[in-house]
């Protein structure tokens, strides 16, 4: 699985059948604006991402490098904090549904984006659910 959030931005999830450089490319490419820059903790998949056409700043958390000031102004602008989170409540939304069958997994994943994106919690969904329901939904042209 790939994910791709931009801080106070929509969310991306992609269900990857293997977790490769030539399976994640396209959906970089195609996701994020060239000449971004794009942080990734050191797996080695992220490699070509400066051949792709990005500024790529890693944290190594195999150093246990979490977060990293390269300006030294106080904040922490190398991170991947808020894809960490968004993986965090993914595993804690799901672990209700123990065992899920990969046929269905899409579905879930495309729901929890949805609902993210929305960013509202509680009756403050509906409308903004029934509303992405309605324009999405096939037209009958009869």
């Amino acid at each position: 699985m790939l994910g791709r959030i931009e801080r106070g931005g929509q969310l991306a999830l992609y269900l990857c059948d293997n977790v490769q450089q030539r399976t994640i490319q396209p959906h970089i490419l195609n996701t994020i604006q060239a000449g971004s820059v794009v942080n990734t903790d050191e797996y080695s998949i992220y490699a070509r991402v400066p051949a792709w056409g990005y500024t790529h700043v890693t944290v190594n958390h195999g150093d246990r490098e979490w977060a990293r000031d390269d300006d030294g102004d106080g904040i922490n602008e190398v991170h991947v904090n808020t894809i960490e989170g968004v993986w965090s409540l993914l595993r804690s939304w799901l672990r209700p549904h123990r065992g899920l069958s990969q046929r269905w997994l899409p579905l879930y994943l495309a729901f929890f984006q949805a609902m993210h994106n929305i960013r509202r919690r509680g009756f403050s969904l509906l409308e903004p659910m029934l509303n992405l329901l309605l324009t999405s939904a096939p037209r009958n042209p009869g």
